[in-house]
This record gives C-alpha cells, sequence and structure tokens, in this order.
C-alpha cells in the first residue's frame, strides 16, 4: 500500500547552480550532436557579428534566433535539462537500446531530483511548478537521446500525474504527486485496447459498483501501454454502469491485476510496454477520479502529452540532422567532402527549415497554452506535422550516412526505428488530420458510411 510521505522540492529552481556543477560529456555518438556540445553556454549569445551586408550573422543551428524568445528560466531549464540527458542518460543508451534494458526506479529518481517530473505541477504537489514552454524544451533534450526515455517521462507527468492534479482530490494529490515527481512511484496509464485504439468511445473495460462493500469492480484488459511492467499506480479507463467512461487509480499489488510485458519489439526499446489485465479489481471507491466523466478525461490527458511529443521528435529530429551535417562535412568522395554536394546541402536545408519552423509552432502553441488561449485542434496540428517531419528527417539523415546508417553506434537508426512508433501512438497520423478536417469544415468523418 502506498503511503503519503512528506516530500522534498525538487531543484529546478535552483538550476543555475545545477548547471554550473554538471560536466557536460562528450557524447557517446561518433559526431557531436550540436557543434556547441562541450560548451553550452555559447548558444546562449546573441552573436552580434554581422555580415557584409550589414544584417545579422545567420545561426545554422538557431536560425530563428529562438533563444531570444526564451525567458532567463526557460534557458535555464534547458540547460540543466541538457546537461543531465547528456551526463546521464546518453552513455547509456546504446546498450540499454539493444539489450532493452528499459528505464528504471534509480533514473527515474534522478530525473525526479532535478524536477523533469510533472514539471508544470505546482510546487505544493511535488512538482516544478514550471509552464509549458519549459516542459516542451525538457521534452526535447529527452527525446535528443531517446524516445523511449522521453516517453516513460511523458507518461509519468502528463498521463498520471496530469490526471491526479486535474480529476483527482485532495487526498489523492497529496498521496501520490509528490511521490511521482520524485521518481519514488513509476505511473502508466490504461486507455488503449486490444480492439480499441483510435476509438476509445468503443472501450470494452468495464466497471461496477459493488454498494455493500463500497468498491468499484474492474474488468477488461489494455494494450501498449508504457510502463505497465515497472508500474507502482496505474491510472485505469473504464466504462461504468451509466455508460460514461471513468478513471481509477489502481494499485499494483491490487489482486486480479496483471501487467505482463510485450516483447519483440523493434521500437523503443529502452522502456517498458506491456498489457493490463483487470480481472475482478477491486478499487475502493476514494481510490476513484471524482471531477471529470466522459472522454474528456483521458482526451485532457492526452492533449498534454502530445504538447509534450510535438518539441520531443524535434529534439530527436535535431540530433539526426546535425549527426548527418558532421558526417557530410567530414566525409570525403570523389576527392571533396560530402557537404560540397548541391543535394547534400538541399537536404540539409530542408530539414533545418522544418526543425525551425516545428519549434516556432511549438513556441507559439506552448505560449497560448499558458495563456489558457489553446485550442486542442492545435495540438493535433504541430503533433501531426513534427512527427511526420521527424521521422522524414531521421530516414534522410540515415540514408546521407549511407552503409554506417545503419550502424546503432551512429543512433540515427535507432531515432527512425523509435520515431516509427512515435508517429503512431497519441493519435496516428490520419486521425489527426480527422480531428483537423473537423475543425476546418464542422464536418466529422471518423465513422465511415459503411459503419453499422
Amino acid at each position: 500500500m502506498i503511503v503519503a510521505r512528506r516530500f522534498q522540492k525538487p531543484n529546478i529552481r535552483s538550476l543555475g547552480r545545477v548547471v554550473a556543477r554538471i560536466r557536460i560529456p562528450t557524447s557517446s555518438s561518433r559526431f557531436k550532436s550540436t557543434a556547441s556540445a562541450e560548451n553550452p553556454s555559447e548558444e546562449h549569445e546573441i552573436k552580434e557579428q554581422h555580415d557584409a551586408f550589414g544584417g545579422l550573422k545567420y545561426d545554422w543551428e538557431d536560425p530563428f534566433r529562438m533563444k531570444t524568445m526564451l525567458t532567463e528560466e526557460e534557458r535555464t531549464v534547458q540547460d540543466a535539462a541538457h546537461s543531465f540527458c547528456q551526463q546521464e542518460l546518453m552513455p547509456k543508451i546504446l546498450m540499454a537500446n539493444r539489450n532493452e534494458d528499459v528505464l528504471d526506479k534509480s533514473l527515474m529518481q534522478k530525473m525526479g531530483s532535478l524536477g523533469l517530473l510533472g514539471s508544470t505541477i505546482p510546487e505544493e504537489y511535488g512538482g516544478a511548478g514550471l509552464g509549458y514552454v519549459s516542459y516542451g524544451l525538457i521534452a526535447s533534450e529527452v527525446e535528443r537521446v531517446d524516445s523511449a526515455y522521453r516517453s516513460a517521462m511523458s507518461v509519468q507527468s502528463s498521463l498520471v500525474m496530469y490526471p491526479i492534479y486535474a480529476y483527482g482530490s485532495e487526498e489523492q494529490k497529496r498521496k501520490y504527486l509528490p511521490e511521482l515527481a520524485a521518481g519514488n512511484l513509476i505511473g502508466c496509464f490504461g486507455l488503449t485496447e486490444p480492439n480499441h485504439g483510435s476509438d476509445p468511445s468503443s472501450m470494452e473495460t468495464r466497471v461496477v459498483f459493488d454498494a455493500e462493500k463500497n468498491e468499484y469492480i474492474l474488468n477488461g484488459s489494455k494494450n501498449w501501454i508504457t510502463n505497465s511492467p515497472i508500474a507502482d499506480v496505474f491510472i485505469i479507463w473504464a466504462r461504468n454502469e451509466d455508460g460514461k467512461i471513468q478513471g481509477f487509480i489502481v494499485e499494483k499489488d491490487a489482486p486480479g491485476l496483471e501487467a505482463p510485458k510485450i516483447d519483440g519489439k523493434f521500437s523503443l526499446r529502452a522502456s517498458s510496454t506491456g498489457m493490463i489485465f483487470l480481472e475482478d479489481v477491486r478499487v475502493p471507491v476514494n481510490q476513484a477520479l471524482p471531477n471529470v466523466l466522459g472522454l474528456k478525461g483521458p482526451f485532457g490527458c492526452l492533449n498534454n502529452a502530445r504538447y509534450g511529443i510535438s518539441w520531443g521528435v524535434l529534439g530527436a529530429a535535431e540530433f539526426c540532422m546535425h549527426t548527418a551535417r558532421q558526417y557530410a562535412l567530414e566525409r570525403k568522395q570523389f576527392g571533396a567532402p560530402l557537404a560540397a554536394n548541391q543535394l547534400i546541402q538541399k537536404k540539409l536545408a530542408d530539414m533545418s527549415t522544418e526543425i525551425s519552423i516545428g519549434r516556432q509552432a511549438c513556441l507559439q502553441v506552448g505560449r497560448l497554452m499558458e495563456q489558457g488561449n489553446a485550442a486542442p485542434d492545435m495540438i493535433s496540428m504541430i503533433k501531426r506535422n513534427n512527427c511526420g517531419k521527424a521521422l522524414d528527417i531521421a530516414r534522410t539523415s540515415r540514408d546521407m550516412l549511407g552503409g554506417n546508417g545503419i550502424s546503432d553506434e551512429y543512433h540515427v537508426i535507432r531515432h527512425v526505428m523509435n520515431l516509427e512508433a512515435v508517429n503512431t501512438y497519441e493519435g496516428t497520423h490520419d486521425i489527426h488530420a480527422l480531428i483537423l478536417g473537423r475543425a476546418i469544415t464542422g464536418i466529422p468523418s471518423f465513422v465511415p458510411r459503411t459503419a453499422n
């Protein structure tokens, strides 16, 4: 049984000191992912060099000078997240991906100690109380290393902590959020089912209320659930006797609950993915999420997660582009660097353009979310666009590396495999097109005319 404990605030408010004491490592990739990896403070300097025409010198690593659009706190958060990810995660990912060594509690606790878990949750519940732009910057730095690590973080932050904070009772918030923020507890989100992925309205998992014992009884199954085999806390969505979707907090020791691991993945190998089986699982009445009924509950969580994904995939895309650029500069064919080839330069120009435009869109949506002025359809647009573009960039980068592109020592092929999954989960590319189509025309087209 999980007991609420006193917690210590994460130190993300003191990130200036954190950055100063974290050594920036040399990337374990064969090429540095950024030209200034050894001195990230250089990224924050606004270079006032001028070219011959009087304009500011173009910075290919920050084409739209996005650093100038961030607050001091946001830049500090980005630096600290970058330092942590390069020092703690990057050296582990090669073998973790090969051996399916999943993100474990010790790494989650390290992320929690820095304030990277539930970063938008208020400090009184153990979070860092940061804005949505900071959350996006964190996601980008984590996924620059690997999508599996970012997936585990996203689930913990957006799909477990967020629903407890947004829909839970005060008792639930006090009991679970500080421990989840610290990484002492790991959570998972049970929505997707074996027969229903893109159509959660057809959910088959059922819950009935036992008035005599004042308990709920859950029966059903969930599939493709990140963190489920290692989870301490399960957010389970089920259809109640009135036909409404209802959320519950289930602890791992509940009789009738099983969460077997899914084997044979070629994607997201560094995070744990499994199923959830619920057979007459009894849940005390105070474990139901009291402040939401219907699909708006899980969809609210998904919108937060999709927003983080939209930032995250650009971190992976940027790593791939930087690796391809460095390779093209150093690899000589026919007496000249590959980078001297017009086709190579076009590919790099295309990649840089898509990453830069995608980041500007993420920044704008993040600012609107912080103001309370964002529409969910905006998140569908950036999730759909950025995931698709990131996958294209990873594939192109792999091609630019030639035969070396399929070696995991260059890391690009791993990003390709991961982004195949990221482009699919949290709403497929086509599902988000339908969401946008409905927003544009006012006509929903999810159900085919031939459906029964």
